[in-house]
Parts: C-alpha cells; structure tokens; sequence
C-alpha cells in the first residue's frame, strides 16, 4: 500500500514511527529503499524508542535521522524543513537536464510511467508526445555549440511558457524532447503542441553569422489507444519518424491498429 501512496504523493520526506500496527518502521523502510527512485527520499524516524543500538539500527536499515518522543515542536518543524530543503537541492540537481532546466532522460522516463498508471487508476485519458528538433545538427554547424544552446533553451522556456502547470516536460537526448500531458486526448494534445509548434516556427535566434530560424517535428501516442511506457514511447516515436519523413515542421498522432 505505501507504494501506491508513494506514486500518488511523490514525498519530499517520510516521518514514520518505528513501531506500528502490523509492521515496524525498519520493514517499511526497507520495502521503500529497495524502490530505485525512492531511495534518495529522506526518511525521519520519530518514536519513543530511546535505546540507542536499535535507535543505530533504524538508521543502518533506511533511515536518515532519528528524533525520540517527546520532542518540542520547534525542533520537530526545523528537522523535517531542513531535511526536506536539502533532498528538494539534491533531486534537483539529480533529476534536471543542466541546460535547459527540464527534467533528463531518466527522470522523464520515471514520470511517464507513475502518469501512466495514475492514468489507469483514474480511469482518465493520457497523451505523450517526442518532439525533435529538424537539422539540428546544420544549426550546430553553421552557426556553432553557443547558438544551438540558445535554441534549445528557447524552446525549453517556450515550454514552460505555454504549457500547463501539471504537463510534464523533459529533455529526452541531444535535441529531442517528452511532454506527458495528463488528462488530455489524442486530438487536444495535437491542439496544444501545434500551437507550440507554429509559435516556435516563427521565433528568430540571432548570432554573429545572420539572424535564423528553427522548427520542430513531433509524433503523439495516447492511452487508453497504448497501454504500457514501452508501447506508447515505441508508438510517438514512430509517428515522429513519420512527421520527419513527411517534410518535418509536422505534427503526427499514433493510431492503433
């Protein structure tokens, strides 16, 4: 259960206590640091426990810190916001791609899979979309590495800018991109990265050489059409060859068989 509370919540800290109806703490953390992506996440034990050995083999088997009861509530609040402040730095830096300020391949990776089953249990729709950037390569070319950064920044503030609050935005490799747009269908999603498209189009990225401009392909899949991570990435994937292979510049939406 407290997996499918995990995915749910996505915790910047646990505080448990160690001793519980039908488990003890030490269990429960265990089952959480054998989750790859949860073993980072702060874990703050605070019982009436004051033997000190069991208190070092909490700690040994997951914990982080150990605050014994009764504790003033001053000392309990600056524990959790300290700890809690410190993880939110560390995954930061994990979990972001450095030049853009998305999150990277991984972490992207990781979200499309907790949207995806959210998207189950809700019973709602889900669209996922792989957006690639068209000759990027001849960009990094002619007008070198600092102008082809420029670009990638510029797209990624376009996301952030045009995008809602809860859409989920990564970059997946050098020029390529995910957005996860929960509660949204095949057609909305189209709707929403085409006007993105279009705006990018039409934005103008200057250096020394001459003023130029970019543009973006991108193939959509959606569930409940695909099911799983790996069918709906292999699917959005294929509809970007196809927007490639179509003339770029295009948007292109998966359909099941």
């Amino acid at each position: 259960e407290i997996l499918t509370a995990l995915d749910d919540f996505q915790p910047e800290i646990i505080v448990m206590d160690l001793y519980m109806p039908g488990c003890t703490g030490t269990e429960v953390a265990g089952v959480i640091r054998h989750q790859p992506q949860y073993i980072g996440v702060p874990i703050l034990f605070l019982s009436g426990e004051d033997n000190v050995d069991i208190q070092l083999n909490a700690m040994s088997r997951g914990g982080d810190d150990f605050l014994t009861k009764p504790v003033k509530p001053w000392h309990l609040v600056s524990a959790v916001s300290s700890r809690a402040l410190r993880a939110r730095l560390v995954r930061r830096l994990a979990e972001t791609d450095g030049l853009t300020g998305l999150l990277n391949h991984s972490k992207s990776k990781a979200c499309l899979k907790n949207e995806l089953a959210r998207a189950k249990r809700e019973n709602t729709p889900l669209s996922f979309a792989m957006i690639d950037l068209d000759f990027f390569k001849h960009v990094n070319d002619r007008y070198g590495h600092p102008a082809g950064d420029s670009v990638l920044k510029s797209i990624a503030n376009l996301f952030k800018q045009r995008l809602r609050t809860y859409d989920i935005v990564g970059r997946y490799g050098g020029e390529e991109f995910i957005i996860i747009l929960p509660n949204t269908d095949l057609s909305t999603a189209k709707k929403i990265v085409d006007v993105i498209r279009t705006r990018f189009s039409k934005l103008v990225h200057y250096c020394e050489q001459e003023d130029f401009r970019c543009t973006f392909s991108c193939g959509i899949a959606s569930y409940p059409e695909f099911r799983n991570e790996k069918t709906i990435s292999e699917e959005a994937d294929k509809a970007l060859y196809q927007a490639k292979e179509a003339g770029r510049n295009k948007v292109v939406c998966a359909k099941s068989s």
